[in-house]
């Protein structure tokens, strides 16, 4: 935890630190003990045009876009070092943003993001940008090229701000794209972790630029003319919002969107393994994460076991200090989604839910909700629907498989979802379900492999050496 508050003065833009025009700032409240974790400036729309100008500069007449995929590589891994150098202020930071338990924290804001580069890093070391390719109509052959898109803006989220930036940062910086990056007025402070360490290796100036800001900063980021593609992850109002100003100027985006994931539960499940499964697939982050479990669906003759299984996983998890090595959820990372994610609970109850556990001790102060299991609600009631944000789980029955399925598919989201059951039985169930990725016996991503979702969880997908093209033109010369 910060002993002292972190101030943060400027912006960084063209390699340099930029006073703002704005005289507007962002206060960082720590969620557990609600001090203050700091401040950054509130960037103005001008502020979002200086970096936005440089971001444009370096890539139309800088050496970024212009060197070798190999040659970026390069640069690419001495950033991974240099972050790595970084991380545990890193991670230590994103614990007093968000109240993200230290054992998350660290993997999640010191490893995991530098993976990522250093994944993305020797894709970049091997990538062919050209392809030959015989012609159909004549003889002969024509080439494909593939060449940066342009200025990026990367639009990232505030419970898992190091990885959310990298997932996007890594595979446009291979692609040779130069970016804009705002993050989550939430989590800004350890977002210019990527300033200083672009700037302490030398990286040429402009290629990193970051704004931080709430929605009035994105989107007067989206809005620029400067801006050749928006990669953003949050919220399906706010991706729609993103997707109709971008085509209305015809620029792509990637959007990663929320979820409203379900575990199907098969009469031949291994109980024992599922639940170890879900106490992380269900309740990671103190529930903060996009693609948890936390629809699960089980065949009524296991539901008594399941339910009450349940509620004893609840109430088994360890809730309190972020900064305790034992504690497994910590506080929610604002009263705004403390008391969003309350009245959701609330208002279940009041439709005639049955609330289970949730009487887990609590500290004193700070935005705290105990693992909560809602039970007796219907596939189309608002818990059932609706991305809580939080460590909520609703349980609900299945008489025949069929059903399970339809009841999964029961959702405007399709982002995740996992099968537990018998290995030959749960891919084909798994096959059925209409969601950008699923589980068997557990939901482990692996970053080799696209990521994305149906449906109203986003358009496009990251992870992979296909993210890569979320940042490229596709040219034909033909000969």
């Amino acid at each position: 935890m910060t002993t002292t508050s972190v101030q943060r003065d400027r912006i960084f833009a063209g390699g340099e630190w930029v006073d703002p025009v704005t005289s507007n700032q962002l206060v960082v409240e720590n969620p557990f003990d609600l001090s203050e974790v700091g401040r950054t400036p509130d960037a103005s729309a001008h502020d979002v045009d200086v970096a936005v100008r440089a971001a444009r500069e370096a890539f139309d007449h800088g050496p970024w876009a212009r060197m070798t995929f190999a040659e970026r590589a390069e640069w690419m891994f001495k950033l991974a070092d240099e972050m790595e150098r970084r991380g545990a202020e890193t991670s230590g930071l994103i614990t007093d943003e968000i109240g993200q338990p230290v054992r998350l924290s660290r993997p999640w804001g010191q490893v995991i993001p530098v993976n990522h580069v250093r994944y993305y890093a020797n894709i970049a070391k091997d990538y062919d940008e050209e392809e030959v390719r015989p012609n159909v109509r004549r003889e002969g052959t024509s080439i494909i090229r593939k060449e940066p898109l342009g200025v990026a803006a990367l639009i990232v989220p505030w419970n898992q701000p190091q990885a959310s930036t990298t997932l996007k940062l890594a595979p446009a910086l291979a692609a040779g794209c130069t970016v804009v990056i705002k993050p989550a007025e939430e989590t800004p402070l350890d977002a210019f972790q990527f300033a200083e360490a672009s700037a302490a290796i030398g990286m040429p100036p402009g290629v990193i630029n970051i704004v931080p800001g709430g929605r009035d900063t994105g989107r007067a980021l989206v809005a620029h003319p400067g801006i050749d593609k928006v990669s953003f992850t949050g919220s399906a109002e706010a991706g729609k919002q993103i997707a109709s100003a971008a085509g209305a100027r015809l620029i792509p985006v990637t959007l990663e969107l929320g979820g409203k994931s379900a575990a199907i539960v098969l009469e031949s499940a291994d109980l024992d393994e599922m639940f170890a499964s879900l106490r992380n697939a269900s309740f990671d982050n103190t529930g903060q994460t996009c693609a948890l479990l936390s629809r699960v669906v089980v065949p009524r003759s296991l539901y008594g076991t399941v339910r009450d299984r349940l509620v004893d996983l609840a109430r088994d998890l360890r809730v309190g200090d972020p900064d305790d090595e034992a504690t497994e959820l910590g506080p929610l990372v604002s009263k705004r989604i403390h008391d969003r994610v309350t009245g959701l609970v609330e208002t279940a109850r009041v439709q005639g839910a049955t609330i289970l556990a949730g009487d887990t001790p609590l500290p004193d102060v700070g935005y705290f909700v105990a693992p909560t299991i809602v039970d007796g609600v219907s596939p189309d009631s608002l818990i059932a629907q609706e991305e809580v944000f939080g460590p909520v789980v609703t349980i609900l029955p299945y008489d025949e498989v069929e059903q399970a399925i339809e009841i999964a598919n029961n959702s405007r989201y399709g982002l995740a979802g996992a099968v537990y059951g018998d290995p030959d039985e749960v891919l084909p169930v798994a096959r059925r379900i209409r969601t950008g990725s699923i589980g068997l016996n557990g939901y482990r991503p692996d970053l080799n492999h696209p990521y994305g979702g149906y449906k109203e969880s986003g358009l496009g997908r990251e992870f992979g050496p296909e993210a890569i093209g979320n940042f490229q033109e596709t040219k034909s010369i033909w000969r």
